[in-house]
Parts: structure tokens; sequence; C-alpha cells
């Protein structure tokens, strides 16, 4: 069940938005409105799930995730899969919104919410742009059940950092799953494609929500993926507070993803099926973005023609965060070295990325 407001999810979120996560008035103003629309939305998925229970018989049928590591290509590879007609990717609204119809105001306020971080600190969109009509990523939906990533990237919450490393994330893949529901019976769909690094964290709970589903694992060097998604959440959190630690920020990736990534060594041997997951690095996604979703069609066992081929070169022609303005970071800003990255991710490096 979701849980109610008050629950010990979300008093220990506002308990570190209180105390730790050092909030200017306009960011604590905007997280009070944020918190206010996921409350309202637990209670109307609740109300939904009550009022016609047929709701928790919609099946979601063999999705697709793409579930690599932040910076590794997963928004420029579920853009290139959005781009398919017979693909059902959620748009922002949609997963703000999940029991509204895309009205004038619903859609307003979706693109409020999404465009204001952007608005508060202006180098966010040189990093990764958000709108209402954008595919929206899973840590959205997940956020219903106040157990998500989408806290910690917003907010220093450190107290909450610990409860999600340890917590049951069944929750929120169950409240995910109602999520699609709901949106399947206003829309049907031949198949939903769906993305969110968070994933990496709880496979094994994704892969028991969505037993027919098929992975899309994307891999990048450990070292620009930890510079690049420190600078974005440190980046992303001064849209709500003055005072943001990059060294703090870039600590809390290196050991969130040396444990993750290490797992999914493991996860790949056993976890994700074998005849259903496929890798991909950014190197040959940069370099050869309609090959690269060729192959993974291919190995999926989906037809990929020249209409196909067609849809996938004019999505990766249009410009997106690299034409608003350089992303630059670099590994020391965030209190992080090479010499102690690499021993940290060398069993995975050895995997994915043929090193060693």
């Amino acid at each position: 069940m979701t849980p109610a407001p008050g629950s010990d999810e979300l008093t220990l979120i506002r308990s570190g938005l209180e105390h730790d996560a050092r909030l200017t008035p306009a960011g604590r103003s905007f997280t009070d409105r944020f918190l206010q629309r996921l409350v309202d939305g637990a209670n109307a998925i609740d109300t939904a799930f009550a009022t016609d229970p047929t709701l928790a018989a919609e099946r979601i049928v063999e999705p697709i995730f793409v579930i690599g590591a932040p910076r590794t290509g997963t928004t420029a590879l579920h853009r290139l899969l959005a781009a398919d007609p017979r693909h059902r990717v959620p748009e922002g609204w949609e997963f703000l919104f999940p029991t509204a119809h895309d009205t004038p105001d619903v859609i307003a306020a979706a693109a409020d919410e999404l465009g204001w971080p952007q608005a508060q600190q202006a180098g966010i969109r040189a990093i990764h742009t958000y709108d209402a009509h954008m595919p929206k990523e899973c840590l959205s939906a997940m956020s219903f059940s106040f157990r998500s990533e989408e806290f910690v990237s917003r907010y220093r919450l450190p107290a909450y950092v610990e409860f999600l490393a340890t917590c049951d994330m069944q929750p929120a893949y169950a409240m995910h799953k109602r999520v699609l529901q709901l949106l399947q019976r206003r829309h049907s769909t031949e198949r939903w494609v769906l993305k969110s690094p968070v994933h990496l964290q709880s496979i094994p709970e994704l892969v028991a929500t969505y037993p027919d589903a098929s992975f899309i694992v994307t891999h990048r060097d450990p070292a620009e993926v930890l510079a690049s998604v420190s600078s974005l959440i440190a980046t992303l959190r001064r849209a709500f507070s003055d005072d943001v630690d990059p060294v703090e920020i870039g600590r809390y990736h290196l050991e969130l993803y040396a444990r993750s990534l290490d797992a999914l060594v493991d996860h790949t041997a056993g976890t994700l099926p074998v005849d259903r997951t496929v890798h991909v690095t950014h190197t040959e996604l940069v370099a050869g973005p309609t090959s690269t979703v060729r192959r993974v069609y291919d190995a999926l066992g989906i037809a990929f023609g020249d209409a196909e081929a067609n849809a996938a070169a004019d999505a990766a022609a249009v410009e997106r965060e690299d034409g608003v303005g350089a992303h630059r970071y670099h590994l020391a800003d965030f209190g992080l070295d090479p010499a102690e990255i690499r021993p940290r991710f060398e069993r995975y490096s050895n995997r994915f990325l043929g090193e060693g």
C-alpha cells in the first residue's frame, strides 16, 4: 500500500528537509508544493484502485527497461526507442499526474514543476532538460511511495539516504506498476519502454515486478560516470540550496555505484534473463545511434525495418542538452581521484568495458 501522509517515510523526508537540506526560502516553497503533489497523487491513486478494482488486473506485457548508470546514455537511448510508434514512453505530465488527463491546467502544472529548477539554476539545461511532454524516467512514479532517489537527487538528506540503502524497495515497484496500469487503462499500448538509472540499486525487485521484461544496460567508464552524475546532482541541488557540498556528493556516488555496479556483475549472471538483456556501451551509442538501436532490436527479436531506422535517425539528429551549452566537470571538483576509482570498479570494468 502507498504510505499515507504522515507515514514514517514522509516524516523522515520532512525531518531531513527541515534539519539537513539547508533550503533557501524559494527552495522551501517549491518543495512544499512538490510534497503536497505527491501526497495528493498517492491518495488519488489509492482512490482510483479502490473505486475500480479491475485496474489491478491490467497487464503490463513485456516492457523494455533501460537501466544503465546515470550519464551512460540512458536518456539518449530512451529517446531513440521512443521514436518507434509501437512503443509507449511516459511523458513528464503523466508520471507527475497519473490520475489526471492532459488538460491545459495539468500540462501547465507539470511544466511549471519540471521547469522551476531549470529557471533557478541555468546550468541544469546543459546537463539534462525536463519538460511536460518529454519522456520521463521511472523514479517520478516511484516517488508516490516516498521511496525514491528523486528526494536524494534534489536535497541533502543523510538519514533518508541510510534508510533508502536498506529498505524494502518492493513498495516502490508496486507503486510504479500501479501508475503504469492507470496510464495504460486510459491509453492502451503494445509495449512500454521505460528507463531509470535507479533500477541498478533494485534489480531483483524490478525483475520480480515485471518478470517478462527485457533490459538494456548501458555502460561507460566509471570515472566519467561519477564526475558527470556528481556535477548534475550538485547543479540540481543548487536550485534549492545555497549550501551544497560537491565533495560529499562525489563520495556518495562513489560508494553507491561501487556497490551497484559490482552487484550488476552478479545480477547479469543470475537475476537478469540472459536472452532478454542487451548491453550497450556509451562509446557505441555515440558513434552509431541507429546501428545501436538496430542491434538492440535484433537481440530482443523486434522487427527493425526502414521505418524504424528512419525514426531512430531523425530522433538522433534532434539537439537536446548538447545544444544548450557545454557541460564541463572534473573529478577533482568532487574529491575523487582516478587512482581510487579504478580498483573499486575493476570487476565491473573487466566484465563490461573489456578492460583487464
